[in-house]
């Protein structure tokens, strides 16, 4: 069986970003299907109430944010280049951008009657009219402001020039191999060309041509998984040896860790660790007993219980 296992929905951006970075590492998967919108009943057992897709998990250790998973994929494969800790600052900070500002203004510029009618194909009107109600809820309680409607082309017509100024004289976003900033670009414009099928990018020649690199990593050597499957793995399985912690009040109480920008639902457990990057719940479930839920500390807050 694969060290890792994906949960993830298909037109997950987010789930593309990783997805991609798992092709272009080479790496085997298990991958386990939930629905597009919760409740995720199959997934709660091992993420508890986190509400965000996707969720990586290595025995019994589940990763929570890209920016983790991401982590785990460059330790897995050998390549620190594929995480942030492992690039400089200049692609920190394209990265920050593109996954959340130049994000969101894809899915925005991207979303409309051909985006709505190929999810309809793949799914049901019923799931259509419940993702649409859970994303509008999810955007009135973000506490990150989207471009509007009107403002977010514009946002994505200048991301797609800096790429193209960037490509001139080089494969990669940053140079002739691909690092994260390249996964963290591709799954937005992802959302645009390959999802939604517009034609925004076409007159992108150098944005065009980098796109067909990142699709032609493919998603590696995946197999499916049933979610009681996974359920085994970290029943069967103790969670790895965690670092030194950083001293806390909190260590060995009960806490929450919550998104502070979207999708702002906490996550309940004991604090075990709290690392540079993250923190680390435990969390006990008699389908998988005891797991560590790690979670990142940038973009999110701890509490008390």
């Amino acid at each position: 069986m694969p060290d890792l296992i994906l949960h993830h929905y298909a037109m997950s951006p987010f789930a593309e970003k990783v997805r991609a970075m798992l092709g272009y590492a080479d790496l085997s998967w298990s991958s386990v299907l939930h629905p597009t919108q919760p409740p995720r009943k199959m997934l709660a057992p091992l993420a508890g109430e986190y509400r965000k897709i996707p969720v990586a998990q290595i025995g019994a250790d589940v990763f929570c944010d890209t920016r983790l998973i991401t982590r785990e994929i460059a330790r897995l494969s050998g390549q620190p280049r594929l995480a942030l800790a492992g690039c400089d600052d200049k692609v920190a900070e394209f990265v920050s951008k593109a996954d959340l500002e130049i994000f969101l203004a894809c899915v925005i510029t991207a979303s409309g009657p051909k985006l709505l009618f190929r999810f309809w194909r793949s799914t049901s009107t019923l799931t259509v009219i419940r993702f649409l109600r859970d994303r509008i809820q999810m955007g009135r309680t973000a506490t990150v402001r989207a471009a509007s409607p009107k403002r977010a082309p514009g946002v994505v017509t200048a991301h797609l020039a800096d790429l193209e100024a960037r490509l001139a004289n080089q494969s990669f976003l940053f140079g002739e191999t691909p690092c994260v900033a390249d996964f963290s670009a591709w799954h937005g414009v992802w959302f645009i060309r390959e999802a939604a099928g517009s034609s925004m990018i076409a007159p992108y020649a150098k944005v065009n041509a980098w796109m067909d690199r990142m699709k032609a990593f493919g998603h590696g050597a995946s197999q499916p998984m049933k979610a009681k499957a996974a359920w085994a793995a970290a029943r069967d399985a103790a969670p790895r040896e965690l670092p030194q912690s950083e001293d806390s009040p909190l260590l060995g109480k009960a806490v929450t860790v919550t998104p502070s920008d979207y999708g702002q639902v906490p996550v309940s457990g004991t604090l075990v660790a709290q690392l540079a990057d993250s923190w680390v719940l435990a969390r006990e479930h008699a389908a998988t007993g005891t797991v560590h839920v790690h979670l990142p500390r940038d973009g999110f807050a701890l509490a008390a219980q």
